[in-house]
């Protein structure tokens, strides 16, 4: 049953420009829902990948479609001003090198030609404690490794019946387990980059004889596609290496390996570019559908706040399928007006100093 305080609070979120916060919804609705009700809707049991599903469901079987892929990436949500808990935490930030305090979260993105969904999420809770033998110092640790939770993301994908045939990443998640898991457990196929150390063998009997080499160090042309085996991977993998410019100017490589052996250079590169809407959707997130101007304090209610940002961004998407404007576009909409009923209300107290 759908709750209609969750739909308010989103709306909300969505239309908001500073901090959400209990207070400012009640007043922007003038007082017909109280802080209290705000509160207490971000205080109830706490929302799960499950409820998302319930959420994004009717709307994935409008777009869904075969050639759909599904998109695994974990993201964190900076609160450096923020009390620390099993959630809000420490985690290492391979974009920026370095360990940064926030929200640590995976999604499970799903993207066709029609739209870009999130299907399934988890929020890394490093809920053990433990001494740093290094440091001296405690720290947190999870139970469970991002790994795992990459797996239980897509196992949750099939299980919801979402069609596509591939699985996409970045090379973090790239692993022998993650490899098989995909290819033997579940039946469907991936494309990952390696990372440029990872072993591999040109035939099956070097892979037997162990010899291997570091993919860094293949004599495979750009543009050009070799079988190889990998380290504790017991089926044949096509290899790619994509050459690019970045936007500095600089030059940069990429090793794409995928389990299906049919493709070519061109099909491999084109798909793997589906990759970069997950980047724009944890971009969309944060921005647009108010992921990071919550004030929240409790586990309970940041987990809550999190996940109404997930509907918000459900939303939005749902808005650039009708309207044909990107989430940034709607956002600027949404704020143009905005500012002309600001302006028009200072025209009305302008108008009413002059005939007082």
């Amino acid at each position: 049953m759908k709750n209609p305080l969750q739909d308010i609070y989103t709306d909300f979120l969505l239309s908001s420009f500073g901090q959400v916060t209990a207070t400012a919804l009640s007043e922007m609705l003038g007082g017909e829902i109280s802080h209290d009700q705000v509160t207490r809707y971000l205080a109830s049991p706490g929302k799960t990948s499950a409820d998302l599903w319930q959420v994004v469901k009717p709307l994935v079987r409008q777009i869904e479609s075969a050639a759909g892929v599904l998109i695994l990436d974990d993201s964190i949500e900076e609160k450096p001003y923020t009390d620390e808990n099993e959630l809000i935490c420490w985690h290492w930030d391979h974009a920026k090198d370095r360990n940064v305090k926030g929200i640590n979260f995976l999604t499970a993105f799903y993207q066709t030609e029609k739209a870009g969904l999130p299907v399934a999420f988890d929020l890394v809770t490093k809920t053990e404690a433990y001494l740093d033998a290094k440091t001296g110092k405690q720290k947190r640790r999870s139970a469970l490794t991002k790994n795992e939770r990459y797996r239980m993301l897509v196992r949750v994908s099939v299980h919801n019946q979402i069609p596509f045939r591939y699985v996409l990443n970045d090379s973090w998640y790239a692993s022998a387990d993650n490899m098989k898991f995909i290819k033997r457990d579940l039946e469907k196929e991936f494309l990952m980059p390696l990372k440029i150390n990872r072993k591999a063998a040109l035939s099956l009997e070097e892979k037997r004889r162990g010899r291997y080499q570091a993919v860094s160090q293949l004599d495979l042309p750009a543009g050009e596609t070799c079988q190889i085996w990998l380290e504790e991977v017991d089926f044949p993998l096509l290899l790619a290496k994509q050459v690019f410019t970045n936007e500095d100017g600089s030059t940069g490589t990429l090793h794409l390996v995928t389990s299906d052996l049919t493709l070519n250079y061109d099909q491999m590169t084109k798909l793997y570019q589906k990759r970069s809407s997950i980047e724009v959707y944890h971009k969309s997130l944060k921005q647009n559908a108010g992921l990071e101007r919550s004030p929240t304090r409790t586990l309970t209610t940041q987990r809550n706040h999190f996940f109404a940002s997930l509907c918000a961004y459900i939303k939005l998407e749902s808005l650039r399928i009708h309207t044909g404007l990107n989430h940034f576009a709607l956002k600027s909409k949404i704020y143009l007006s905005a500012l002309q009923m600001a302006y028009a209300e200072i025209v009305k107290l302008k108008a009413q100093i002059q005939t007082a």
